[in-house]
């Protein structure tokens, strides 16, 4: 069976680069050595795509632009195309979930018919910023049980860039329970699909002590979370009605027989333009 050996080895390599930003793009197909390339054009593709794990290697795509690189011909040596997509609309971030991802990618085919198109990929990554929220209102909550329990607590902001700071505090008025410890939990919410067949995933992404040890009426317990070490995202809301990441502030109390008290707050994260 030796003779198979290298049968199917691919005849090109093709490189996809970018240069100088989005200003200027190639793509280079060089035939291996002693080969040519027969084919019935070359393009290459944008696309935005979106994969349901569940649904894998089925791909929604909600950008799709194509550009015509080569007549049909033959390629003998190493051929580079410049080109430029001008009018891109990337709405969304890049994302890899538990469920899905969002992705962008250059696809390129080699359009050889019956021998079989050659198509060539490049991942790139998409980060949108926005600039800091006119009206960002801060967090007043409270969390009771009666008779026994009545806690206040405050954060400074209802909206955080993905390096910002939590900075709040919590009120006793009311103890009558034995508290061990209290902690405050940042917790990711992936929703995927609709319907019947919606799926939610939650993470706990960061857990901070803020109390251990019982506290009294009238202490109050002032919080601080830096957010830069966690793996954050902005948060995305229906992207092209296929998933949604929500971002929760999440207080967890614990008293001296394991009972959990929990009071959970919705925020919103975005990604801020960092200054050069």
């Amino acid at each position: 069976m030796n003779y198979l050996l290298g049968a199917f080895k691919p005849a090109c390599n093709v490189l996809i680069t970018f240069n100088d930003g989005k200003n200027r793009k190639q793509v280079t197909i060089e035939p291996m050595q002693g080969k040519k390339i027969d084919h019935n054009g070359v393009k290459v593709e944008l696309l935005g795509q979106i994969e349901m794990y569940f649904d894998r290697g089925n791909f929604y795509d909600f950008t799709s632009l194509v550009r015509e690189l080569d007549v049909p011909g033959e390629i003998y040596e190493r051929k580079t195309y410049p080109f430029e997509f001008s009018t891109v609309e990337m709405p969304y971030e890049t994302y890899n979930g538990v469920n899905v991802r969002l992705r962008y990618v250059l696809k390129v085919t080699i359009n050889r018919g019956y021998a079989g198109s050659i198509i060539e990929y490049q991942d790139f990554v998409v980060r949108n910023y926005s600039p800091p929220p006119t009206i960002n209102n801060s967090i007043k909550m409270e969390v009771g049980i009666e008779d026994c329990l009545h806690i206040e607590f405050e954060y400074n902001k209802s909206k955080y860039h993905l390096k910002d700071v939590i900075i709040g505090k919590i009120y006793f008025l009311l103890v009558r329970i034995k508290i061990k410890n209290m902690d405050l939990e940042i917790r990711r919410r992936e929703s995927t699909g609709s319907g019947t067949n919606t799926h939610v995933e939650t993470e706990t992404l960061a857990k901070f002590e803020l109390m251990d040890g019982a506290p009294v009426r009238g202490e109050s317990i002032p919080i601080r979370l830096f957010l830069s070490p966690y793996e954050l995202t902005p948060t995305h809301r229906n992207i092209n009605n296929k998933f949604s990441v929500k971002y929760f502030l999440n207080l967890v109390l614990v008293d001296e027989e394991d009972r959990r008290y929990f009071k959970q707050q919705e925020i919103t994260m975005y990604r801020l333009q960092e200054s050069s």
